[in-house]
């Protein structure tokens, strides 16, 4: 029996794939195999020596100690691609509500209330104060060729923009699905200085954050429209607020509100909306859910943010999966361990990325209890499992 943990509300769609026959599922359970989480913090949480993986219903992992769960062979998963639908459908309506002061109008014709039969008469003579450019033919940048800009970028060329993405790190499945009209800009600085609208969809880290900032504010067309839909530390909002005022930026919608940016002329805050529709928490549950049993189970990794995708079909019924350091020699400890013990090794995969690396083995008997523990003490073994 699988004991999972739940930090946040999962939607049920994604936990009726733990069958209760085989899994305990509860939020106060402890001891767990698993955790499944949405945004509950676990930074200061003790993660107990059971645990073996973490899935996230969503993209960011800024909420997890990512560092330490990997140097204790901990799994962590998110659910890339599963709310892009959700917050591509929002970054659009970003696009037009930076364009055509919907926002304004909203709450300036608020005013007209107790006008009576003034108020056809004063909206005709101040709708002028609203007025703002269409998107047709104007040129988008979209940063970050994921699965959210990706979308961005189509559906924005589907409205008739031109549109240049960038996006060094671009996948292979993300290429597939880009469309052929849009332009790849050479550079950042070169989609920055030519663009009329800018939206941002990058993960967070050390490299990106605050990477709009005053140098790259210098660079953008003066009445850039800037949308982020992705991380608000991805802005530097001193930096913007002065963008803002130099007139450089017309617009800044985000989807990040901080207390220095409500209320404030030319920014338009949205309530982190992004991923909040029902089919994207749906989606994050499904995929976290998936990810977490054919791991649990098969020893399967994908979408994992530290440790690398490795899937391998079962040859035997006897599997055992090593996480460990990526270091030289360790695969071939792991292979002669065994077959000192008279295992024999029926089919084998070996994975790293970056400090980690993770290998799975299919063998013709069963790893005993005492070659998992002989296992465990290689120096740079993180965690064994057999299955």
């Amino acid at each position: 029996m699988f004991k999972i943990k739940t930090l946040n509300n999962i939607a049920e769609v994604g936990l009726e794939l733990l069958p209760k026959d085989t899994y305990e599922v509860s939020t106060e359970g402890n001891n767990p195999d698993g955790i499944l989480v949405r945004s509950a913090k676990m930074h200061d949480m003790e993660l107990p020596a059971s645990l073996k993986a973490i899935a996230r219903a969503g993209a960011g992992v800024n909420n997890i100690p990512v560092d330490i769960c990997s140097e204790k062979g901990i799994v962590v998963f998110n659910t890339p691609g599963a709310n892009a639908n959700g917050v591509k459908e929002l970054a659009l309506a970003g696009l037009l509500i930076s364009s055509r002061k919907i926002v304004d109008g909203i709450n300036w014709t608020k005013s007209l209330k107790g006008k009576n039969d003034e108020v056809p008469k004063l909206v005709e003579k101040g709708k002028g104060g609203f007025a703002g450019p269409e998107l047709l033919g104007k040129k988008l940048g979209v940063i970050g060729l994921g699965a959210i800009g990706v979308l961005v970028a189509n559906a924005a060329k589907s409205l008739g923009m031109d549109v240049q993405g960038y996006d060094p790190y671009i996948s292979i499945d993300a290429a597939w699905g880009l469309s052929r009209s849009v332009h790849r800009a050479c550079s950042l600085d070169t989609l920055l200085s030519e663009c009329d609208y800018i939206t941002i969809h990058v993960p967070l880290m050390d490299a990106t954050k605050y990477m709009l900032n005053k140098e790259t504010f210098a660079l953008m067309k003066r009445g850039v429209r800037l949308l982020n839909f992705s991380r608000g530390e991805l802005v530097n909002n001193a930096d913007l607020k002065e963008a803002i005022k130099e007139g450089i930026v017309s617009c800044y919608v985000t989807d990040f509100p901080s207390e220095d940016l409500i209320d404030i002329e030319n920014i338009i805050t949205i309530p982190h909306l992004g991923a909040s529709t029902p089919e994207s928490e749906d989606n994050c549950a499904i995929m976290a859910a998936k990810q977490m049993k054919n791991y649990l189970e098969h020893g399967n990794i994908k979408n994992s943010v530290n440790f690398p995708d490795c899937e391998m079909p079962r040859s035997t019924n006897n599997r055992t999966v090593v996480a460990h350091k990526n270091v030289p020699n360790m695969v071939g400890q792991v292979t002669t361990t065994l077959a000192n013990a008279g295992v024999n090794i029926m089919d084998m995969m070996n994975k790293s990325k970056k400090d980690w690396a993770y290998t799975m083995i299919d063998s013709d008997k069963k790893v005993s209890d005492e070659i998992v523990e002989k296992l465990k003490a290689i120096n740079g073994i993180l965690s064994v499992r057999t299955l």
